[in-house]
């Protein structure tokens, strides 16, 4: 499927720059599958036609670990499918990207880093939702930052940038994350960068929005899992339910925004 430059989202764009300076083709695995260039899923199994976008205060800025972009598992690009206001950036130990550097030190944002509160720096402060930052009153827009990468480069790139220690952690409460366990599905991905993304919207009191990007999530799982052609026959639920189950996510999102205007 062919998508329009205005359809085209921030980690597209990364994802085509990062391709452009590969200097050799990416060996994903399944490399035989013939894939769509813009989800990365099986062309069968493309979900470009669904996506939709959510009425959402928040702004999320991905930072992505080397070739974490060319990964087709990689969700952080579900978070830009649903999400307007989504950057995405190449994390560099020695040359932090200028307009990263430059949003995040914006007045009009209040930036969180979304990170487990064990890590914290010295005398870094550690919030579960923006109203408790020092500047909440002020109005700025929440600029919630994910490292997108495995969990070992996800606390390298944190442990690596200073520019990150002087930020608030957005760290999630135990309660939360049990709660979050219990209503998961069954598949073999771990926590990944989409699920906390939805964590966070529910934690900043969105969360139709959370359950509409929770079921994007799902859809783009069995997809993947399609794409292998891995399942059992009896355990596949028709991918229809999956899309029906996230356009009646996002029709309940989009009701809840029509009536708090």
């Amino acid at each position: 499927m062919a998508l329009p430059p205005e359809q085209q989202h921030a980690v597209h764009r990364l994802y085509q720059y990062r391709k452009s300076i590969s200097t050799k083709p990416f060996a994903a695995r399944g490399k035989k599958l013939i894939r769509c260039q813009w989800c990365l899923l099986g062309e069968i199994f493309c979900t470009c036609q669904h996506r939709q976008y959510i009425n959402t205060e928040a702004h999320f800025m991905l930072v992505m670990y080397d070739d974490e972009v060319l990964k087709p598992t990689n969700s952080g690009r579900l978070i830009a499918d649903l999400v307007p206001n989504t950057s995405a950036y190449l994390w560099s130990r020695t040359e932090p990207n200028k307009q990263m550097i430059e949003a995040i030190n914006d007045p009009k944002y209040q930036p969180m880093l979304i990170f487990p509160e064990q890590y914290a720096q010295e005398g870094q402060m550690v919030v579960s939702h923006p109203s408790q930052c020092d500047n909440a009153a002020t109005g700025k827009i929440p600029l919630l930052i994910l490292l997108d990468g495995s969990w070992r480069q996800a606390i390298k790139m944190f442990r690596k940038s200073p520019y990150l220690h002087r930020l608030p952690l957005f760290s999630f409460s135990p309660e939360t994350l049990a709660n979050y366990e219990l209503r998961k599905g069954s598949h073999d991905f771990q926590l990944s960068t989409a699920e906390v993304a939805a964590l966070a919207l529910e934690a900043i009191d969105e969360p139709l929005n959370s359950k509409a990007l929770s079921s994007w999530f799902n859809l783009f799982v069995e997809s993947s899992l399609l794409g292998r052609n891995r399942r059992l026959k009896e355990d596949i639920i028709p991918i229809e339910s999956y899309i029906q189950q996230f356009e009646q996510a996002m029709l309940n999102a989009a009701d809840a925004s029509v009536t708090l205007c």
